[in-house]
């Protein structure tokens, strides 16, 4: 067996991506316990956030996060608990419903995001040049269409 099979440089760099990675959730997972929430509630918050009228299907909240949605059901079930979702039927769709940000998860989640954002920019962005980042980011897009071709479903 030759031992150059294991040094492919494709092996480092996805090594490389899922140290950093996971380096960067335990940062950003202490950040978000900070303010009572776990880094899939901020997903599901800033997701929300970020749509047009703070609300998405909930088909489309799941395939945005990748998960199932039996996964998003629970993660918006202990949310909706904590009054930071509510749930709305869909008008159009009546197999369909909602989940909306309410008042309260917009409140929580702009308590978090500063942090958040800081945390992002001392252990991710601020380590990059300006061109780095962008090369990053575009090249990131490229991956994440690729693999996760539904990570914007219903956000149009």
């Amino acid at each position: 067996m030759a031992p150059d099979r294991f040094d492919d440089p494709r092996l480092t760099v996805m090594g490389l991506f899922i140290e950093a990675y996971q380096g960067l959730i335990a940062r950003l997972d202490a950040v978000h316990a900070a303010h009572g929430l776990s880094g899939s509630d901020f997903d599901a918050l800033i997701r929300l956030a970020r749509s047009p009228g703070r609300q998405l299907r909930m088909t489309d909240l799941a395939a945005q996060t990748a998960l199932s949605t039996s996964g998003i059901t629970r993660i918006v079930d202990r949310l909706e608990r904590a009054g930071l979702i509510s749930r709305t039927r869909c008008a159009a769709d009546r197999r369909s419903c909602f989940a909306v940000l309410t008042d309260a998860g917009e409140q929580r989640l702009a308590a978090d995001v500063p942090d958040t954002v800081d945390a992002i920019e001392r252990w991710f962005t601020g380590c990059l040049t300006t061109e780095q980042l962008d090369t990053l980011t575009a090249a990131l897009h490229m991956v994440r269409d690729a693999v996760h071709p539904n990570a914007t479903a219903g956000a149009q």
